[in-house]
């Protein structure tokens, strides 16, 4: 039933919409093939039942440069891994990324430790014209692969762009992966030049990355070559890194190099990603340059808006799939804005600050930032003018429903709420934003143009308003084209095609609400089943995230009595502690605002919850140390030893 009492939290004017690239894609479609939408879901209707009318149009809306068309826009469609995309054509990612050689403001770059920089469009085309011809006369060639070790700054865009104008493939992991998380990924796939910095900052430190790029390079014989990024030093000793090079050496003595753009299929591979790696070695997921292109120009400039006069900012290592969205936003000739550090140094307003001295228009992090905004008193709205600001993107985890109305109470009343959700996978987003739809509460507003998103119960019958997994029904451009070692896409097969054979499920567990919009209840796998009942785990936290004296809290089941209990871990603000009173506050909040299932059997208070590198909470790692199993990849971890707290619980005994 319709909900007649509550309102959205936003409703777009109608110059906005007006004005949007949604609206200008719409009137392309109406003057170039006689068809009009009355709303959205007829424009997404369309799209998925239409594929090769509607990405022909996404093509020509961007404007994508290629050298030569393509002679299909798709054939063998039926299938995921039969699909061909743009058959024929030729481009290059990286020239159209860099279509823009103007004096225009490409890079803004800002340090935790204060420092700024910034690169035009017309400085960043000569350092990658450089670089490339630095890796040409190391004999990089196209299929080859570079890897960046890394933090979230201009060279890193620099080595990237480079690389793939060559059509050699990238690979980066941000600086504070453990040695071994950097060899279950590099090690995999053998690059022949790493890119590397001699330390980063975070949180008022400074690290120093030269021993552990050392010890990388000791142990993968493919690299031939180490070119060393000077971030917290002036001029670092790298005498100890056999073929070690500083990046402005690397490119001074090809000053004046002519960038050559190799132009290669729409599948041409681009970036090798990882998964998370927290219960074994991490897949090594292939994406195509094409198809990452189009997808994200698709994303960025119909479902965010993103224009040429705007400054985009995502807070990202260079670990995340969002460092990779984010540096597309060059295609749209936008401004980038770059930040490496801690989020909350040496303040928790200091992103913020960052946001309105910049004067960003897009302003992207993650749920947990947003709720760790609100548990940290920040108000931004009687702080910060953020009159630049017209959209905040959210991704990481579900938003929380009282972190929408954080945004609109106490940061901004007019901007688009976008929460966003898709994957490593597909390097993009299933749902997530529309500049033109009202934002209702805890709800992602909508499918993603060209996405048949749905919701599927247990039998394969696609579902509304109840929960289920997250499907894609019919092929997409993003998908990964292949697994690296993974010669008979076995590992493909199983990690999406298992549970309904020949449609993709993404492993999340969400449902469409009565206003088209989604609801994440977080990960397939970590979804709770006490007595059958299936519970999603961001349920419970957003009860617990109302509670003050809970700062954070992590959930699993524990096998128990043939069943399975729900057993919730917290950290406690300082000075709190876990008495009765308070076990009984959090039961009757969860109780009260869910159902009996809900509430956990066991409490416990613990120091610290662990995340992966991307900050993620690894609600399957904890399982797993509880029920006394080995966790074997903690590397993925950014802090590891949080896991052992985990174990042997004697309170989990009984």
């Amino acid at each position: 039933m319709i909900d007649n009492i509550k309102q959205p939290l936003w409703q777009p004017s109608v110059g906005r919409i007006n004005a949007s690239n949604l609206k200008r894609f719409g009137e392309q479609i109406e003057h170039k093939l006689g068809l009009s939408f009355d709303d959205y879901q007829q424009l997404h209707r369309w799209s998925v039942e239409q594929p090769k009318l509607f990405w022909e149009q996404v093509w020509q809306f961007s404007d994508i440069h290629a050298s030569r068309d393509w002679d299909s826009v798709l054939s063998n469609g039926e299938k995921f891994l039969g699909a061909i995309w743009f058959e024929g054509a030729r481009l290059n990612y990286a020239e159209n990324l860099l279509r823009n050689r103007s004096d225009k403001l490409a890079l803004i770059s800002r340090l935790e430790n204060g420092s700024r920089k910034t690169l035009s469009y017309s400085q960043l085309y000569q350092q990658v014209s450089e670089c490339a011809a630095g890796l040409r006369q190391l004999g990089v060639v196209s299929g080859d692969r570079v890897a960046g070790f890394m933090p979230n700054i201009p060279e890193t865009i620099v080595a990237m762009l480079a690389t793939v104008s060559i059509g050699a493939i990238w690979s980066s992991c941000s600086p504070d992966f453990g040695i071994n998380g950097v060899m279950d990924r590099f090690g995999q796939i053998e690059p022949k030049v790493l890119f590397g910095c001699d330390g980063y900052f975070y949180n008022g430190k400074t690290i120093d990355s030269l021993p552990r790029i050392e010890e990388i390079c000791g142990k993968i014989d493919s690299i031939v070559q180490v070119v060393v990024v000077p971030v917290a030093r002036d001029t670092p000793s790298i005498d100890s890194i056999s073929n070690g090079v500083l990046f402005d050496d690397f490119l001074s003595v090809h000053h004046g190099a002519e960038l050559i753009f190799e132009q290669l299929p729409f599948n041409h591979p681009l970036y090798i990603m990882y998964s998370s790696g927290t219960t074994g070695v991490p897949k090594c997921i292939v994406h195509s340059a094409g198809g990452t292109l189009i997808q994200h120009l698709k994303e960025q400039q119909l479902h965010t808006d993103l224009k040429p006069v705007d400054r985009l900012f995502y807070f990202t290592t260079c670990g995340w799939m969002m460092w990779n969205w984010l540096v597309s936003g060059l295609a749209s000739e936008a401004t980038l804005v770059l930040y490496d550090g801690s989020p909350f140094y040496p303040e928790a307003k200091s992103l913020i600050d960052m946001a309105e001295e910049e004067q960003v228009s897009i302003f992207g992090i993650s749920a947990k930032y947003i709720s760790a905004l609100e548990k940290a008193g920040v108000v931004p709205r009687e702080t910060h003018k953020l009159e630049h600001l017209k959209t905040l993107l959210s991704t990481g985890s579900p938003l929380l429903h009282e972190s929408f109305h954080y945004v609109y109470r106490d940061i901004k009343s007019d901007l688009c709420l976008a929460s966003i959700s898709g994957g490593t996978d597909i390097i993009s987003c299933f749902v997530l934003g529309n500049p033109c739809m009202p934002v209702w509460e805890g709800e992602i507003q909508c499918h993603g143009l060209g996405m048949a998103v749905e919701i599927w119960d247990d039998h394969g019958n696609s579902i509304t308003e109840q929960k289920g997994e997250l499907v894609c029904s019919k092929p997409f451009p993003n998908a990964p084209i292949y697994f690296w070692n993974d010669p008979e896409n076995k590992k493909y097969l199983s990690a999406y095609f298992e549970t309904y054979p020949g449609i993709w499920a993404q492993g999340d567990y969400g449902e469409i609400t009565v206003h088209n919009g989604v609801i994440i209840h977080g990960r397939s796998d970590a979804v709770l089943n006490p007595g059958g009942v299936r519970i999603g785990t961001a349920e419970i936290y957003r009860q617990v995230e109302k509670l003050d004296d809970v700062v954070d809290s992590i959930c699993i089941g524990q096998n128990w009595d043939n069943d399975v209990r729900v057993v919730l871990f917290v950290v406690l603000r300082a000075g709190v502690d876990l008495d009765d009173e308070l076990q009984q506050t959090i039961r009757q909040t969860i109780r009260s605002e869910t159902t009996p299932r809900h509430v956990p059997a066991k409490i416990i208070a613990v120091s610290d919850i662990p995340r992966t590198i991307s900050g993620k909470i690894v609600e399957l790692a904890v399982r797993k140390v509880v029920h006394g199993e080995t966790v074997t990849n903690t590397d993925a971890l950014a802090n590891p030893e949080a896991l052992e707290q985990f174990r042997n619980i004697t309170e989990l005994l009984r």
